[in-house]
């Protein structure tokens, strides 16, 4: 894919090193007990592509999602944790109120550890572990999928590939991630108990749809912030990967890469993500404080309120968490999710290889 990619963008292709693979699966999840850090190795080395695993071209269809969705759900849960912390400010900064509530980032992150200490910045936690792995998992799972049945299309654009991918797996990840940040933004806004409770008080108080609200507004600020930002680091990779020759990202060009495609995202989605938080914290009766109280009938008249209470500056409020977030966020992202994807692939092969010397064996010895 990345080959066609280059083509179409003008760029000379990078030079893959194609192999033969027609197998599947057998023991697929033990395949994850051999990457690092789960390798009970005494020293975690990151894994290098040996001549015969630098393409995943010639994977079944079925195959390359289930190595795509297993990379992604390490990498999703891993990422999520690690900047939960800056998630849990940027909803405060965006909650109806916070104008009145912090004067600014390095406020809210001063009276939130004063009010609750470190935990407080996780808050949510268990719900975002869980979530963040199943939807991870859908989201690179449909995108490989997509990237590589897109490929086999001859007629399909190439450069369309990455965009339409990343829509896909949007599309199947935000059943699960919807869910998963109404519990989250609910406890970071100031609901109280465990995510569960959170969970059996939605479900009380709004039944099932209850989580789903802003599953809309989740849509309409996902689809582009992921096309945006899985396009522009494909395209990104492709561009790197014509200039060095190889068919896969150094750890340290995945950063950049991830870090810029994240930022571009961010930045131009902001106003999107507003919206949707302001629908996600809403609750009815007292909810969970006077702050989050009032209620939004949609989105029209969600981006009409804010527009005439804050003017075009709320729709910016949580800007720069937020881009920081996603900046970092893509970065770590990326980073695991190619290592990830890496060392998996080459677990998978040296089963392989393993598989048919035993098979040989067998029929020479029979």
């Amino acid at each position: 894919m990345e080959a066609r990619v280059s083509s179409s963008l003008g760029l000379p292709s990078p030079k893959p090193h194609e192999i033969s693979i027609s197998t599947t699966l057998s023991d697929f999840p033990s395949l994850l007990t051999h990457l690092p850090p789960f390798a009970s190795t005494t020293s975690v080395k990151w894994p290098r592509p040996s001549p015969k695993s630098q393409s995943l071209k010639t994977l079944p269809l079925l195959d390359r999602a289930l190595i795509g969705a297993a990379a992604g759900g390490l990498a999703g849960a891993f990422t999520y944790v690690c900047l939960l912390p800056l998630d849990t400010i940027k909803t405060k900064m965006q909650t109806k109120g916070a104008a009145q509530i912090y004067k600014n980032t390095l406020d809210a992150v001063v009276k939130t550890f004063q009010s609750s200490g470190l935990l407080g910045f996780y808050s949510g936690v268990s719900a975002v572990i869980v979530g963040s792995t199943a939807s991870s998992a859908v989201y690179f799972g449909t995108c490989e999928f997509g990237k590589s049945f897109l490929g086999k299309l001859e007629n399909f654009p190439a450069v369309l590939i990455p965009p339409t991918a990343g829509a896909m797996g949007n599309v199947a990840s935000s059943a699960i991630m919807v869910p998963k940040e109404l519990i989250t933004q609910r406890m970071q806004a100031g609901a109280k108990g465990r995510s569960w409770q959170v969970l059996v008080e939605i479900l009380q108080n709004d039944g099932v749809m209850g989580l789903y609200a802003g599953y809309s507004a989740t849509l309409l600020r996902n689809l582009p912030a992921g096309v945006l930002s899985y396009s522009s680091f494909e395209y990104l990779k492709a561009a790197v990967l014509q200039k060095t020759e190889k068919n896969y990202l150094e750890p340290v060009q995945s950063v950049l890469c991830g870090a810029l495609a994240g930022a571009i995202s961010a930045s131009l989605t902001t106003p999107l993500d507003v919206v949707k938080t302001r629908l996600m914290t809403q609750v009815r009766g007292e909810g969970v404080g006077k702050v989050s109280a009032v209620m939004y009938d949609g989105i029209s008249a969600t981006v009409k309120q804010i527009l005439k209470e804050e003017g075009w500056v709320g729709l910016t409020r949580g800007m720069g968490p937020r881009v920081l977030h996603s900046a970092c966020f893509s970065a770590l992202g990326y980073f695991a999710f190619e290592t990830a994807r890496l060392g998996i692939l080459q677990e998978y092969l040296r089963r392989k290889e393993l598989s048919e010397r035993q098979t040989q064996v067998s029929v020479s010895t029979a």
